[in-house]
């Protein structure tokens, strides 16, 4: 058994913290918050993200980072997206060179266009980092509902033991050498997300969402392998496994953003009123900015930055997706 440190009392990193202990691991869940982590401490509950989901006594938790980190053997980073360069700058004097460093945040930076696990090897550099992804809503994780991840490391090694830490009779791990498929995959989903949402805010049927999936996928495998990601992956749990329950669940805080978006909510009210940080918000002009340096077609990718930054309307950028000019569906295809 291995000790843990879960630096992010959001849903995921709570749900993750409950994961862990369950596993037989020593766990202490992070938060940034000193009167967060005390009430978590009181009440035993994270009543705001996951209410009536208990917090058992043996789960420690602080908001003292020294304290958190002492002894970790593995570290899991469940802060969201924006705040990852940040609390990797903070951790990094504390952290031992060899330390297990699990990203479980999905985006990519907006100003560097970097990956998250980019950043944090920048950052980090005596860590041995790795990444949890797949279609895993803390909501359901958080009540034992089965679910499946893909865990991503530079060393098969690394994998393999990350497995056997996760995997449990509820939570089924499988291993990929794809560390940046997973990450473009877990980070890109979000922004199509949002496109999804707003179908449903503007009342549009179950066509609209499985063509905006479907196409989503394809704009994302193509950028992907475009900047040398495997196809396999974008077939995988990290790409279309998590794009279909990012854009269909009631848990999923980017379609809810979406279908707000939708409804005629501007971009800042939509975030305002989900209440939580919706990552594809701060993903879409990342996606913007890495098809233009690579210079790969993502028309839906553009639409939503279009919707996101320039106050066009929902339903003028469906209109637009909809009158683009004719297309092949699958270029690479030849005719007999």
């Amino acid at each position: 058994m291995a000790t843990i440190s879960v630096l992010g009392a959001g849903s995921w990193g709570t749900a993750l913290a409950l994961l862990l202990l369950s596993n037989g691991h020593t766990t202490t869940l992070w938060s940034s918050k000193e009167e967060n982590a005390a009430a978590l401490r009181q009440k035993r509950e994270n009543g705001s993200k996951l209410p009536g989901i208990p917090l058992p006594a043996p789960l420690k938790i602080t908001a003292d980072l020294t304290a958190a980190l002492r002894d970790a053997e593995i570290v899991v980073l469940a802060v969201p997206s924006p705040y990852v360069r940040s609390t990797a700058k903070k951790i990094a004097p504390l952290l031992p060179r060899g330390i297990k460093l699990v990203n479980v945040s999905k985006g990519i930076e907006a100003q560097t266009l970097k990956t998250l696990s980019e950043i944090l090897e920048e950052e980090i550099p005596q860590a041995d980092v790795a990444v949890l992804s797949g279609p895993s809503h803390a909501e359901e994780v958080s009540r034992n509902l089965p679910t499946t991840c893909v865990v991503s490391a530079k060393s098969r090694e690394t994998a393999e033991y990350l497995q056997s830490v996760f995997m449990s009779p509820v939570f089924r791990v499988y291993t990929t050498p794809d560390t940046l498929g997973v990450e473009l995959g877990a980070a890109l989903k979000n922004v199509i997300a949002l496109a999804a949402g707003a179908a449903d805010g503007l009342g549009y049927g179950d066509n609209t969402k499985a063509a905006l999936i479907t196409r989503g996928m394809a704009e994302i495998s193509r950028l992907g392998m475009q900047m040398g990601a495997r196809p396999e992956t974008f077939y995988g749990l990290s790409g279309i496994g998590d794009l279909i329950v990012t854009c269909a669940s009631v848990h999923s805080r980017n379609r809810k953003a979406g279908y707000l978006l939708g409804k005629g909510y501007t971009m800042e009210a939509a975030m305002a009123e989900v209440k939580m940080v919706v990552e594809g918000v701060h993903s879409a002009k990342a996606a913007l900015g890495l098809s233009q340096k690579y210079q790969v077609e993502m028309p839906i990718v553009q639409e939503v930055n279009r919707v996101l930054f320039e106050n066009k309307k929902s339903a003028e950028a469906v209109e637009d997706l909809m009158l683009r000019d004719k297309k092949l569906e699958s270029p690479a295809l030849p005719w007999e």
